[in-house]
């Protein structure tokens, strides 16, 4: 996958570290808040196998509040412009906003991380200008207001048709195919069984032809299935995350790095990616 300066190697599937730089994130809000105390979590990531760093200024939990630009730049920026001059390593940003898109890129992410799908008026201009590479992801309705009553005739048609739409738009835009890939947008705006049903049929989103990213670290669909609170939700996600590599998701983005690396090493040994590949 083509970034903004570098080059995502998915002859095998990478794991990408979540750092939320947010007050309020459903798992860990606050924690890393302090640009000090989020550089510190991304270099422990990495040491344990995250091959991208995903930082976010602005929480997407059901019922989360809007942030303004400013804010979500005051948030991200730093991090971002620190983690890249520290340890080089490939910087995603969690945004929605064209103006945090430009001023992330500017301090060196080299990836968009767009749950909106760049349908943010401004936002396909300004990811086509920064030539960064994007996620886009699916989500039915908006993150206050997602999870109050998300309903579909058939989500994996659903989910498929609306991703093939927005790289059709991507693409129009001059945003090339190579720097895209798609997440189903698991718990946004969806049902335990819709999401149950999108992480069986995922093979279906790899006929897009873009790289597929998954994230279920840790989400309420593991809670619904265990009875687990947040913090005890390790084992579900490690399940799911394997479920998703071997139905073909190349990116797994997690908080859990380390376990979720040790758990993907041996789905890429068993799939014969070879001895010693990390993920």
């Amino acid at each position: 996958m083509r970034l903004r300066t570098q080059v995502l190697d998915l002859s095998r599937p990478r794991v990408m570290g979540i750092l939320n730089c947010t007050p309020d994130s459903f798992s860990d809000g606050g924690r890393f808040a302090a640009r000090d105390a989020a550089v510190a979590h991304a270099e422990q990531m990495l040491a344990e196998g995250a091959g991208i760093i995903d930082v976010g200024g602005e929480s997407t939990r059901p019922g989360a509040q809007d942030v303004s630009v400013a804010e979500e730049i005051r948030r991200v920026v730093p991090v971002i412009e620190a983690i890249v001059k520290r340890f080089g390593c490939i910087v995603s940003v969690d945004t929605v906003k064209p103006e945090v898109m430009h001023a992330a890129c500017r301090v060196g992410a080299e990836m968009i991380n767009d749950i909106a799908a760049l349908r943010v008026p401004g936002a396909l201009e300004a990811a086509a200008q920064t030539g960064a590479g994007v996620c886009i992801m699916h989500m039915q309705g908006e993150p206050r207001t997602m999870q109050d009553a998300p309903h579909y005739v058939d989500v994996v048609e659903e989910v498929q048709t609306f991703l093939s739409e927005r790289v059709a738009a991507c693409v129009a835009a001059g945003i090339g195919r190579d720097r895209l890939c798609v997440d189903p947008g698991f718990g946004f705006g969806k049902r335990l069984v819709h999401n149950l049903r999108l992480l069986s049929a995922l093979p279906v989103l790899g006929d897009l032809g873009v790289p597929v990213l998954v994230g279920v670290s840790r989400k309420s669909m593991l809670g619904e299935l265990t009875g687990e609170p947040v913090g005890q939700r390790l084992a579900a996600g490690l399940a799911a995350a394997v479920m998703a590599v071997e139905r073909g998701a190349l990116i797994v983005r997690t908080h859990d790095v380390r376990a979720t690396c040790d758990a993907l090493r041996v789905v890429m040994e068993v799939s014969g990616f070879g001895s010693n590949n990390k993920p």
